[in-house]
C-alpha cells in the first residue's frame, strides 16, 4: 500500500512539472469613460458645452463626449471626489476626434499641475493618446483630467472617447532596504520654553472634531466677516460671491451658534470685529453691482440672483462710482461697543468665560478689491493706524480683559507695504506711502504706532501681532497633493516659517524684501524692536493636501515649527474633515491614543542634521515628565536614524505611535522601542509621522523632596511633591 501511494505522489509531481507556468496576468485598465462616466468620475467642466451622451462620431460603443469650448480657457474637466492611486497603472489613454474642423489647440493636464501635453485633434479621424505618468510629473494619485483651451479663445466641437487608466503589467520594483537617515539629538535642558496650546487652532472646525481634539481656539473669520451685521445676522459676501448680502437666522444668529458650539467644546472663540466702517443694510437681497442699475457685466450669480453682477462690465472695465448704500450702511466704533456689550451681557467678560479674542477685521489691505463696492480706495498706513486706534480702543473699553489681534494682513506684500503703495504704477520701485513713513515696513510701523498709543493713553490696545501666511509656491496652498515634485515642494516650503537660509521658491524670491521669508523670526524681531511684549499669531495659513498623507506630513511639520519657534496662537484655514489625513496630524499632537494624551507643553532642543529628510520636534509633558518626540519622515524611503538623548534619564522603553499611508484611518500603536541611557536607533518608514513617548526612569510621583513642617512629628516631616 505504501509503495502504491509513493508511486502516485511521484506521478503527480512529474505531471505538475510538465505543465508550463501560467502567464503573469497584466493589471486591468480602469475605465473612466466608455459610453458613460464610471468609477466615481463626474463632469466638472467650465466654459464649455459638454454632451456626455453624443451618438456620433464614437470610437467604440454607443456614445462619446462632445466638447465645444465657448469661453476663454474653457475646458472639459472630469473630476473624482475620491483621489485614485496611480499605483498599478502606467498612465492615461484616451481617443480624440477633431470633428469636421479639427486643429483645435488643446492642452491635456491634471488640475493644478504645470505639466501640459499639447494636442491638436485631426479632422474627421480618431487619434489615440497614451500619456505616461512621467509626462505628467509622476503623480502618486489623481482626481482630475482636463482638456483645456490653451489659446484663450473658443473652439469648434471635438470629441473624446474610451478614457482609461492603463494597467501596468511591469514587475513591481522591490522595496529597497532602509537607508541611513540623519542624526537626531535631543537635549532636555536646552532651549526650554512653554508651548502655547493655542497654536493648535482652526477656522470653522466642525463640532465633532473640535470636541474630540479639545480644540483650544476657533476663529470666526474670512472676507464675509468684515461686513457682518450682528443685529440682523446679515453678511456681505464681498468679491467671494458677487458682493451679495446674505441673511440666515436673525432669531438665532450664525455668531450665536458659533459661540454656543465653542462653549460646548470648551473652545475659546476668536471673533472678527469690523474696522471697515460699513455693515450690511436692511435689505438681505441687495448686491453691490446690480445689472439693472449698472449695466451688463462679465459674470453674474445666474443660478440664484441673476441681477447680481461681478462688478466688471462686458468690455472688461471695472465699475467705479457705484453707491455703497446699495448694500451697506455706515458704522463707527459705537457699533463694536454695542456688539461687545451684548456679548458680555450674554456670556460674561473674557476673564469670566466670555469671548477671549477679537480680530481687528480681516485682511484690510485687500479691502479695495474684496470690498471695493464700499471701500474702493486702497488702504494706507495712516488709515490702518487711525481705524485700529479707534476700534481697538472701543473693544478694550467694552471689555478690558479681552485680547485683540491685528493687523490681520493677508501676506507678503502687506507685511512691508500698504495697498496705497501697491496702487502706484511703478510699484515696487516707487512706494510713496512707505517712503512717507520713514521707509519702515508697514508691520514695523504699525507696531510702533500701537506702542505710541499705549505710551500716550496707558492702555495696550494690541495684544497679538497677527499675520496671515499662505505659501506662494505653485500648487501648494489650498491645493490637492499634486505630483511628486509638488509634494516635495510642499514639504520643503515649511522652512519659510523659520529657516533664514531658505530662499522661497515662488515669486517672493524676485521682489524686494525677498527671497528669505523667515516669517516667525522676522515677527519676533519686529515685536522686540517696535513693541515688546506683543504676542505672535497666525490666524490663517494652509499648506494644502489635507486629504492626503503629503498634506498631513506638512501640517504636522507646521505644528511642530509653531511650538519650537514660539508662536502664541495659530488657526488653520480650511480645516480637514474628521476622517481626513490632515485631522490626524492634529491628533498626533492633541489626542494620539484616544485618551487625550498629547505632545508636551514645554519645548526642548531637538536637532536633525537634515530637517528635509527627518524633521524632529521635542517637548516634555508636565503631568508625567515624559519626553515626546515628533519625527516626520518627509522622504519616500525608509530611514534608520540614531536618536541621542542628553540631560534626561529615560526608562528602558518608549511607546511609539505612527500615522502613515499604510492606514489613513487611524494612528497605530507600534511595538515599544528599547531605550538606553544615551538614546536609541530606530527605523522611520517613508512618509510617516512618528510620536515617541519616553517616560523618565523615576516617575514624578515617586520623587520626594523634604519639606519642613513645623509642629509635626519627625516621621511626618517629608511630603510628596505630588498627591
Amino acid at each position: 500500500m505504501k509503495k502504491s501511494l509513493l508511486s502516485i505522489f511521484i506521478l503527480v509531481a512529474f505531471l505538475l512539472a510538465c505543465i508550463p507556468p501560467l502567464p503573469t496576468q497584466a493589471a486591468e485598465d480602469l475605465i473612466i469613460y466608455a459610453d458613460a462616466l464610471q468609477n466615481g468620475w463626474g463632469n466638472w467642466s467650465w466654459g464649455a458645452a459638454i454632451d456626455p451622451n453624443n451618438a456620433a462620431p464614437v470610437h467604440s460603443g454607443e456614445a462619446s463626449i462632445a466638447v465645444t469650448i465657448t469661453e476663454q480657457w474653457g475646458a472639459l474637466y472630469l473630476g473624482n471626489n475620491t483621489p485614485l492611486s496611480t499605483s498599478g497603472y502606467s498612465g492615461i489613454r484616451f481617443w480624440i476626434h477633431g470633428g469636421a474642423a479639427g486643429g483645435q489647440s488643446i492642452s491635456f493636464h491634471l488640475m493644478d499641475d504645470d505639466n501640459r501635453i499639447h494636442i491638436s485633434p485631426q479632422p474627421n479621424t480618431w487619434q489615440e493618446f497614451t500619456i505616461p505618468w512621467a509626462d505628467l510629473g509622476n503623480p502618486t494619485e489623481i482626481n482630475s483630467l482636463v482638456w483645456q483651451d490653451d489659446l484663450g479663445t473658443s473652439h469648434p466641437i471635438f470629441y473624446v472617447d474610451d478614457i482609461s487608466l492603463v494597467g501596468d503589467d511591469s514587475t513591481p520594483t522591490p522595496t529597497p532596504p532602509p537607508g541611513a537617515g540623519p542624526v537626531l539629538t535631543i537635549d532636555a535642558a536646552a532651549d526650554r520654553h512653554p508651548i502655547s496650546r493655542d497654536i493648535y487652532g482652526m477656522n470653522f472646525a466642525d463640532e465633532d472634531l473640535a470636541a474630540e481634539l479639545r480644540l483650544p481656539v476657533r476663529r470666526w473669520g474670512g472676507n464675509a466677516t468684515t461686513r457682518y451685521n450682528w443685529q440682523t445676522d446679515t453678511s456681505n459676501q464681498a468679491m467671494d460671491w458677487y458682493f451679495e448680502n446674505y441673511q440666515e437666522s436673525p432669531s438665532h444668529s450664525r455668531v450665536t451658534q458659533f459661540i454656543e458650539q465653542d462653549q460646548r467644546t470648551s473652545t475659546h472663540t476668536i471673533l472678527t470685529m469690523p474696522l471697515i466702517g460699513w455693515t450690511p443694510n436692511d435689505n438681505p437681497q441687495a448686491c453691490g453691482f446690480s445689472i439693472t442699475k449698472y449695466g451688463p457685466q462679465q459674470d453674474a450669480d445666474w443660478s440664484w440672483r441673476p441681477d447680481c453682477g461681478n462688478g466688471v462690465l462686458t468690455g472688461g472695465q471695472t465699475i467705479t462710482g457705484n453707491d455703497p448704500l446699495d448694500t451697506s450702511t455706515p458704522i463707527g466704533p459705537e457699533f463694536v461697543t454695542d456688539w461687545i456689550n451684548h456679548l458680555v451681557s450674554a456670556y460674561g467678560r473674557a476673564d469670566q468665560g466670555g469671548i477671549r479674542f477679537y480680530n481687528l477685521d480681516n485682511e484690510p489691505m485687500l479691502w479695495s478689491s474684496t470690498h471695493r463696492d464700499v471701500h474702493p480706495n486702497p488702504a494706507s498706513y495712516d488709515e490702518m493706524r487711525d481705524r485700529t486706534w479707534a476700534y481697538a480702543a472701543a473693544i478694550k473699553t467694552a471689555d478690558p480683559s479681552a485680547l485683540t489681534l491685528g493687523p490681520v494682513t493677508w501676506g507678503w506684500t502687506a507685511y512691508f507695504w500698504s495697498a496705497l503703495d501697491w496702487a502706484d504704477p511703478d510699484f515696487p520701485t516707487v512706494t510713496p506711502d512707505r517712503t512717507a513713513h520713514g521707509g519702515l515696513p508697514f508691520t514695523a510701523w504699525y507696531l510702533q504706532q500701537m506702542q505710541a498709543y499705549e505710551q500716550a493713553n496707558g492702555v495696550r490696545i494690541l495684544d497679538y501681532l497677527d499675520l496671515h501666511y499662505y505659501p506662494q509656491a505653485n500648487g501648494v496652498s489650498l491645493s490637492p497633493a499634486g505630483n511628486a515634485a509638488t509634494q516635495a515642494l510642499r514639504l520643503r516650503s515649511t522652512r519659510a516659517l523659520w529657516d533664514e537660509t531658505y530662499a522661497d521658491e515662488s515669486w517672493i524670491a524676485d521682489v524686494p524684501e525677498g527671497p528669505y521669508v523667515r516669517l516667525i523670526p522676522r515677527m519676533h524681531t519686529w515685536v522686540e524692536t517696535y513693541y515688546p511684549g506683543t504676542k505672535l499669531a497666525i490666524t490663517e495659513y494652509n499648506w494644502g493636501a489635507l486629504d492626503h498623507i503629503n498634506g498631513a506630513l506638512a501640517q504636522a511639520d507646521v505644528l511642530g515649527i509653531f511650538g519650537r519657534e514660539g508662536v502664541d496662537l495659530a488657526a488653520l484655514w480650511g480645516p480637514p474633515e474628521s476622517n481626513q489625513p490632515g485631522a490626524f496630524a492634529f491628533r498626533m499632537y492633541l489626542n494620539y491614543d484616544g485618551y487625550h494624551h498629547g505632545f508636551g507643553e514645554t519645548s526642548i532642543q531637538a536637532v536633525s542634521t537634515d530637517q528635509d529628510q527627518l524633521a524632529v520636534y521635542a517637548a516634555q509633558r508636565g503631568a508625567d515628565a515624559a519626553l515626546t518626540l515628533m519625527i516626520i519622515n518627509k522622504t519616500g524611503a525608509d530611514l534608520v536614524s540614531p536618536v541621542a538623548l542628553t540631560n534626561f534619564v529615560p526608562a528602558s522603553s518608549a511607546q511609539v505611535y505612527r500615522y502613515s499611508a499604510q492606514d489613513l484611518t487611524r494612528i497605530i500603536r507600534q511595538p515599544d522601542q528599547p531605550v538606553s541611557s544615551t538614546g536609541f536607533t530606530a527605523t522611520y518608514p517613508a512618509n510617516t509621522i512618528t510620536l515617541v513617548v519616553i517616560p523618565p526612569l523615576i516617575p514624578p510621583q515617586q520623587t520626594y523632596l523634604p519639606t519642613v513642617l513645623k509642629g509635626l512629628p519627625r516621621s511626618q516631616r517629608f511630603k510628596s511633591t505630588n498627591p
